[in-house]
């Protein structure tokens, strides 16, 4: 495949990408057994956690808003923009040398049990595209490739399998992948890849309605269900697209549909009926759909599931995606992720499940009010409004994609407590200027405590793949309890 021209308009680079990614998918159809190398010289990591939550802050968390303050610069008509660095003043924290943003009060609370990474680096591909980005952030690949790249999810599917047999160890919640902005370039990479549909995700939209995807239909008995079931398999074998995929995609596929009816005849799926939760706990976690996310994350990790992410929901110019009226979006964003993040973290800890489980708050890059990039780079500014000084309110906020310099939360599974990790710039550009952290080092040391080495090779059409590109990322020792 070809490089994708920057310099091409952004519906062009969004249309090249989505053809070759799904020539990848389509290759991926095709595509052997991927094969597991026996190579001995791999040292495999005692792990540290069992289970990992990621919290996605689809759509460009900004650092300066959040969990890295700078100088505070209130609204007033007229302040030149190139002043504004933080809209929201700090607030102290429960660890001393740590101070975060206004609106992250109840998260402020439980960073005693936390690892925050002011470092994050990423690099800018060219034209800065959500698609382009999250894809290589979920997958640990720059798009396009040759083969389809399996998420960072179905990597822990495929290596260390489900630590309940019934539970999917792969599932994701609150992401819609029909009818919104973008679904396609969203789907590339919510997926299995080359590894087949059983490691793929089980998506869940909408929290609220989760147990309705463990039920069979209104009105089915068991035994009506069963016999559909037989008749669907049958089905599946005879489809016509049985010539486009190879025998491993094939029975991949049908191992997907056994572990799906396997669930829905199993007790555990009480997991995913958030009624069954005491009003008090779902109030905690707040009414948004992420709120709810994450309770329903908890229970699904409490019941087994060894990897779940829980999304914002990414949707063009909604949510953390501020081109406009940045600072009042953060105001509601905060009302959202403040409850549900800090009380995720209290009810692991009082299950006892905090210390082995790896909880990651992170986005696909983070935003300045004067920058798109990075120093030096030429891409294109993405901002609907250019203005050098203030005149309304929804000039005001983190509205151009950065990224030189991304934060990172990350709870338990092994991880150090009250711990502030690497530094950004103090005047913009707030770059990060002391122990930065690659994509590839930061998806090691997510590996490294799950017990996967980053050097894990799976032969795929001939060629190595790894969970890191090419093998190299390599786990940030400093962040762990042990080194």
């Amino acid at each position: 495949m070809h490089d994708i021209d920057p310099n091409l308009p952004e519906s062009l680079i969004r249309r090249d990408f989505l053809k070759q990614m799904a020539a990848a998918s389509a290759a991926a159809l095709a595509v052997r057994e991927p094969r597991l190398y026996a190579d001995e010289s791999v040292d495999h990591p005692k792990p540290t956690a069992d289970a990992c939550i990621l919290l996605w802050m689809g759509g460009g968390m900004a650092a300066p808003d959040t969990f890295d303050p700078k100088k505070y610069v209130p609204f007033e008509v007229g302040v030149p923009v190139k002043e504004i660095e933080s809209t929201f003043p700090a607030i102290d924290t429960v660890v001393d040398n740590i101070k975060i943003t206004q609106g992250l009060e109840r998260i402020a609370q439980v960073m005693d049990r936390a690892t925050l990474l002011r470092s994050h680096v990423l690099p800018d591909l060219g034209s800065i595209l959500h698609s382009r980005h999250q894809y290589h952030w979920h997958t640990g690949y720059v798009p396009p490739q040759t083969v389809a790249c399996p998420h960072l999810g179905a990597w822990m599917a495929r290596v260390l399998g489900p630590q309940n047999p019934v539970m999917p160890p792969f599932i994701t919640i609150g992401q819609r992948l029909e009818g919104v902005g973008e679904s396609e370039e969203l789907k590339a990479f919510t997926t299995a890849g080359f590894f087949g549909s059983e490691f793929g995700p089980m998506v869940l939209p909408y929290p609220e309605e989760a147990a309705q995807s463990v039920r069979p239909p209104k009105g089915m008995d068991t035994g009506r269900f069963d016999k559909r079931y037989r008749l669907h398999q049958q089905l599946l074998k005879n489809s016509p697209l049985k010539d486009r995929m190879s025998d491993f995609q094939q029975q991949s596929y049908l191992r997907s549909v056994d572990n799906a009816h396997r669930l829905l005849s199993s007790s555990d799926r009480a997991a995913f009926d958030l009624e069954l939760e005491p009003n008090e706990n779902r109030e905690r976690y707040g009414n948004s759909r992420f709120g709810q996310g994450c309770l329903l994350a908890r229970r699904l990790v409490e019941s087994g599931a060894r990897f779940v992410e829980v999304t914002t929901e990414y949707v063009p110019f909604l949510n953390w995606d501020t081109h406009a009226n940045g600072h009042e979006t953060l105001v509601r964003m905060k009302q959202e992720i403040d409850p549900a993040i800090s009380q995720l973290v209290l009810d692991l800890e009082a299950r006892k499940l905090l210390d082995r489980t790896l909880i990651i708050v992170a986005s696909e890059f983070s935003r300045d009010m004067i920058m798109e990039g990075k120093p030096g780079s030429n891409a294109n500014d993405q901002t609907t409004f250019p203005v050098e000084k203030l005149q309304e309110m929804k000039h005001y906020g983190q509205h151009r994609h950065f990224t030189g310099g991304a934060n990172v939360l990350m709870f338990g599974g092994g991880l150090k407590r009250g711990f502030l990790y690497g530094k950004s710039a103090d005047e913009r550009p707030f770059v990060a200027v002391e122990n930065p952290v690659s994509v590839s080092n930061l998806h090691a040391t997510i590996f490294s405590a799950m017990g996967i080495s980053p050097k894990t090779t799976f032969e795929v059409e001939g060629r190595p793949f790894y969970p890191t590109e090419d093998g190299l990322g390599e786990p940030v020792r400093e962040l762990f309890v042990r080194g």
